[in-house]
């Protein structure tokens, strides 16, 4: 989240509440943000690492709000997140370990945990189908992070065929 909270910061200074509000309204459901105590608590640590300064602003009739500023240091954090590829494909898969090692130790079926996995990206599957039914077709970044799920989840059932045909 911190680098999430930098790139919002890099468009606009702002306070907590209102980073909340830009997560939830360009990500909508798709990406539940973070409570507001998780935000400030980030926004602490940032400061603290110098990527963010804080400016009390005064307000009529309320207690002043911080709001937050990218600073220097903090737009060369960013920058190098933005610069940097994304991890690629997990070549270290949790399942296919236990794919392989739990039937060495006669406490699993190959079978058993391949149809295990396939329903339970089957249920994602649906539940991400109903998010995307409840998102608004206007918001296409939250509509492109959902169905970008979905085709991770496909690939993943793909594969899942595919030791099912060479593992049984």
């Amino acid at each position: 989240m911190r680098l999430h909270l930098l790139a919002l910061l890099a468009k606009e200074p702002a306070h907590g509440y209102e980073l909340k509000q830009a997560l939830e309204h360009t990500f909508g459901s798709a990406y539940p943000s973070p409570n507001i105590g998780q935000i400030y608590v980030t926004l602490g640590r940032l400061e603290k690492d110098g990527l963010v300064r804080a400016v009390d602003v005064e307000q009529s009739n309320r207690p002043n709000k911080k709001v937050y500023y990218l600073t220097a240091q903090g737009r060369d954090v960013l920058t190098q997140w933005v610069d940097e590829p994304t991890e690629g494909p997990r070549v270290r898969d949790e399942f296919f370990m236990k794919l392989v090692l739990a039937p060495l130790t006669g406490i699993a079926d190959r079978a058993a945990l391949i149809n295990r996995q396939r329903r339970h990206y089957l249920a994602l599957v649906r539940d991400l189908d109903d998010l995307l039914e409840r998102t608004d077709p206007a918001n296409r970044i939250a509509c492109l992070l959902i169905e970008g799920a979905m085709l991770h989840l496909q690939a993943d059932l793909d594969w899942l065929q595919r030791c099912q045909e060479d593992l049984l």
